[in-house]
């Protein structure tokens, strides 16, 4: 059996050979892979039942639980993502500079896959048929490693998109499945082969993959989303995007974790909000000046960093939009924040100056999703700010390089002064 190592190495060599397939094979091997997953389907909810009976057995929590279950809406949004991919435009080869640098000599700059993609992701079925997806779309060769609690489903899924993707004429080593624990471990020791990692999953394990590599990693830690209801909000908007935000699905990172109420409104917002809670099974923390107003159980400053991924909210009172701006940058994990408010001003000063990769005003956090942007799919949304940012689709999975056109020409001729360059856009 081959170490990651030697596999990484031979994806290595199989990125180029990606990289100058056509949009019309590429877009041929995704139709191939919807139409195995559709013929399939028994199979891999028989996987995934097999997962979920397992994940019950360990006492798995709720919020994993969700993400564990691979059904029909799954396999519908997954096949829905694939017919979205294989619509757009092909994301390669795009020339976004054209320069003549001197007569004969020609500078062009053009979008090219990164390369080899490992992509580490927890207890997400579905994940991996997106990143599988984009990987073949975008020209990229991916190393997929998915986690132990949905090892029947990804092997299954693997097991049909490779088989589909060969038969299509790509190259065997374009995905690759890594299945065992260790194998993490030496993926991240690949830095000549692998071009990229991007972890899903868990603040503690993504902390973990950015500190034991060389490779550069994108993506992002966790997800303390903020909706701030201004006094100028309109409170029969507010509570729907609320309950839309934190309970559609709970265990996502992109449901909101904190409610900051401006004080002008707040006696007469949380008694409002506090009812809606309680339909909906929600626990309200808030600080005391909170818990003086609503029943909740009343919580400290620190605690604002936390992301919950479960039915529960914490709360606070801002006096104004500056103040919600200055929490939301210090608590926040930087990943998508809302403001409530019918006021223009007041929306314009939130969006430009809370510094996250998504920035809403009046709609749910949990549109912060690359198949709602139309990406087709996501994988993963990044809140770094080099190369990608926000959902990360086709545009996010390429790169450039310059190529340059020359005929004999040498620095020399001008350094000496025997040439000159007359820089002209084409």
């Amino acid at each position: 059996m081959s170490s990651m190592r030697e596999i990484a190495a031979k994806m290595k060599m199989a990125a180029p050979q990606l990289a100058v397939s056509s949009n019309e094979q590429r877009n041929n091997a995704l139709k191939a892979v919807k139409e195995a997953l559709l013929l399939n389907k028994e199979a891999i909810f028989e996987a995934n039942h097999k997962d979920m009976e397992a994940a019950k057995e360990n006492n798995i929590a709720p919020a994993v639980m969700k993400r564990l279950k691979f059904d029909e809406g799954k396999l519908a949004d997954v096949c829905g993502g694939i017919d979205q991919l294989v619509n757009l435009e092909d994301p390669l080869g795009k020339q976004s500079l054209a320069r003549e640098l001197d007569e004969g000599l020609t500078l062009y700059r053009v979008s090219v896959p990164i390369g080899v993609i490992g992509i580490i992701f927890e207890a997400r079925p579905d994940a991996l048929v997106q990143i599988s997806s984009l990987c073949i779309k975008s020209g990229n060769c991916a190393i997929l490693k998915g986690g132990k609690e949905t090892v029947n489903t990804n092997k299954v899924l693997f097991d049909i998109i490779h088989k589909a993707v060969m038969d299509a004429g790509l190259p065997e080593y374009a995905l690759v499945q890594a299945t065992l624990h260790n194998e993490i471990d030496e993926l991240l020791a690949c830095e000549k082969d692998v071009d990229l990692l991007i972890p899903r999953g868990s603040n503690q394990f993504v902390q973990y993959i950015m500190n034991n590599t060389k490779i550069p990693v994108m993506g992002h830690a966790d997800g303390v989303c903020h909706i701030y209801v201004d006094k100028d909000a309109d409170m029969a908007k507010a509570l729907p995007i609320i309950l839309d935000a934190k309970t559609q699905y709970t265990a996502a990172c992109n449901a909101v974790e904190t409610l900051l109420v401006n004080r002008a409104v707040a006696k007469e917002f949380l008694p409002m909000l506090a009812d809606t809670c309680k339909e909906a099974c929600i626990t309200v923390r808030g600080t005391q000046e909170v818990a003086d107003i609503i029943a909740c159980e009343v919580m400290t400053e620190e605690e604002f960093h936390t992301e919950y991924l479960d039915l529960i909210v914490s709360v606070k009172l801002v006096d104004n939009v500056e103040e919600a701006i200055s929490h939301i940058n210090f608590y926040g994990s930087h990943h998508t924040d809302c403001i409530i408010t019918e006021n223009d001003e007041t929306a314009v000063i939130f969006m430009e100056m809370v510094d996250s990769a998504g920035v809403y005003r009046n709609c749910s956090t949990r549109f912060a999703d690359g198949f709602r942007y139309g990406f087709g799919a996501e994988v993963g949304i990044s809140t770094s700010k080099l190369h990608a940012r926000g959902p990360v689709g086709l545009e996010g999975m390429v790169t450039y390089k310059y190529k340059l056109q020359g005929d004999g020409h040498i620095v020399g001729d001008y350094a000496s002064g025997k040439r000159s360059f007359h820089f002209k856009n084409l």
